[in-house]
């Protein structure tokens, strides 16, 4: 990233779709062609993870931190590759601007249930399907046998499970496997499937001069399939259960901080395994994405640790993390680390440093420069430096229009005016803030799709202090007009962003 550039922030699920969700079928490649067309060089995702209902449908709690989000899969795309008949897709009718998780769920489970009866009649080849298996053997293995015990247990957590299944004792993990074997294999096809797509779109995407900007948090979610493996490198009790959880301490977004409920690393446990677990994800998000954003990036160098016992985040204490032998093993594994560090809230001086001395680029919010009197404020572009990332606003905030006409104060927006030099009108705000980030030195700026649009906090992806309705917004086709696409790339090569087209045959 350390050449100027610019890009979108949308997630798979947020793409028009004719099934309840967005997936990478035909839309997937239309937003390509869009973000090539307006000279765009990053596509930022969310976390391409397993969701479920019972965490929000969140993309940051997930069943597993490796495995891919079969949601995702696209009907249209196993049609096209004579792996369901056409007349098996049925008819259908989803809300169009939001995801029905709760239908599309039903829906997809009913398609892939239909594909895997066809590949196991058929007889199909299985050579490409084999050789997933056998290179993903280190995470499928385990992924697709947790969730084959979580259905045959009504969701139940896995320290819930019998002791021979909950302990992972060899001999009863055999008997089962013999038992659930259709089970299991039903739940690889469907990785198998998810991971043919998405190398599809990426390497479509990469060929025409794109990157895709991946999203990894640093926890991961109790019951998963990480945890239930790996727990040796967690710090859990004698019953398998978490000893403490993650936060963050009380600060001005709340007076009891937040208690987020993961497990904390034993990182002792790590070092002794030169951080074979981490290496191995990093290294699997990396073949799926070019760049990666560390979510929580100030948790790899100190993190807040909660008494499981606890209510709220006030009782905890900072843990320092081995960051320097962390770091080196990672650099020393991996020819590359392009790494994005999520650096928002309050971030003490080490943390700062360390980002500095990784030489990783950083994050500024448009949305939160103009709410103090401050012409020094380090989200202001004239603060920046070339090597950070510039986003009008995250995934977490309401929209650039939702923040002017809801949230912003007169004395927010008069700072915003006096800033540009003139009046505007919530109508544009949207685009003075992506010129603003435009015209910066930074050397990337990224913007939600939202503010593209110019939509308002209706549009909102996430609330946090919300746990239903969240992660649900998509945009609509006839919102992608030719004069939103004209705008964004005259001001794309205005501000020098344009990326360099690689010349290819787009059938």
């Amino acid at each position: 990233m350390n050449k100027r550039g610019s890009g979108i922030l949308l997630h798979v699920t947020s793409l028009p779709s004719l099934y309840g969700i967005g997936d990478l079928g035909p839309w997937a490649y239309r937003f390509a062609d869009f973000l090539e067309e307006t000279r765009q060089s990053y596509w930022q995702i969310l976390p391409l993870s397993p969701t479920a209902p019972v965490y929000g449908n969140s993309p940051y709690s997930s069943v597993s931190t490796f495995a891919g989000n079969t949601l995702l899969i696209s009907p249209d795309l196993l049609v096209r590759d004579g792996l369901i008949d056409a007349s098996i897709l049925g008819e259908h009718s989803f809300p169009d601007e939001r995801c029905d998780y709760d239908a599309v769920i039903d829906y997809k489970k009913m398609v892939l249930d239909h594909v895997y009866e066809s590949f196991v009649k058929k007889g199909t080849s299985r050579d490409r399907f084999d050789r997933f298996c056998l290179d993903n053997a280190f995470w499928l293995d385990n992924y697709s046998f947790f969730v084959a015990m979580k259905r045959r247990y009504n969701g139940r957590p896995w320290s819930e499970w019998p002791e021979g299944l909950r302990d992972r004792v060899p001999e009863t993990m055999a008997a089962v496997q013999r038992e659930c074997s259709a089970d299991i294999e039903k739940e690889k096809l469907g990785q198998y499937l998810f991971f043919e797509q998405w190398k599809e779109i990426k390497d479509y995407c990469n060929n025409r001069g794109i990157q895709i900007v991946g999203d990894i948090p640093i926890y991961v979610s109790f019951d998963s399939a990480d945890v239930w493996a790996h727990r040796e490198i967690f710090k859990l009790d004698g019953e398998q259960r978490p000893i403490a959880v993650a936060g963050v301490p009380p600060d001005y977004f709340s007076s009891n901080g937040q208690l987020w409920g993961n497990p904390v690393y034993d990182w002792d446990a790590l070092r002794q395994t030169g951080y074979a677990w981490w290496v191995e994800r990093m290294g699997h998000s990396l073949r799926l994405c070019d760049l990666l954003r560390v979510d929580h990036f100030r948790g790899l160098v100190a993190y807040w640790e909660v008494p499981v016992q606890e209510k709220d985040a006030f009782t905890g204490c900072w843990v320092k993390v081995p960051t320097d032998d962390f770091f080196d093993r990672l650099y020393g594994s991996f020819l590359s680390l392009p790494l994005i560090a999520e650096d928002l809230g309050i971030i003490t001086p080490d943390v700062s440093e360390t980002i500095t001395r990784l030489g990783l680029p950083g994050m500024k919010i448009l949305l939160f420069a103009f709410g103090e009197d401050n012409p020094m404020h380090v989200y202001l572009p004239h603060t920046y430096g070339r090597n950070c990332v510039v986003y009008t606003g995250t995934h977490d905030n309401t929209t650039a229009r939702g923040w002017f006409d809801r949230e912003a104060r007169l004395e927010d927006k008069e700072r915003l005016f006096r800033y540009v030099g003139r009046i505007i009108h919530s109508q544009e705000v949207n685009w003075e803030l992506i010129r603003l980030a435009m015209m910066s030195v930074a050397d990337t700026a990224i913007f939600p799709m939202q503010d593209i649009l110019g939509l308002g906090h209706e549009a909102q992806m996430n609330k946090p202090s919300v746990t239903h309705g969240n992660w649900a917004w998509r945009f609509l086709p006839e919102q992608l007009t030719g004069a939103i696409t004209d705008q964004l790339r005259s001001m794309t090569e205005t501000y020098g962003r344009r990326h360099s087209p690689i010349s290819s045959d787009k059938d």
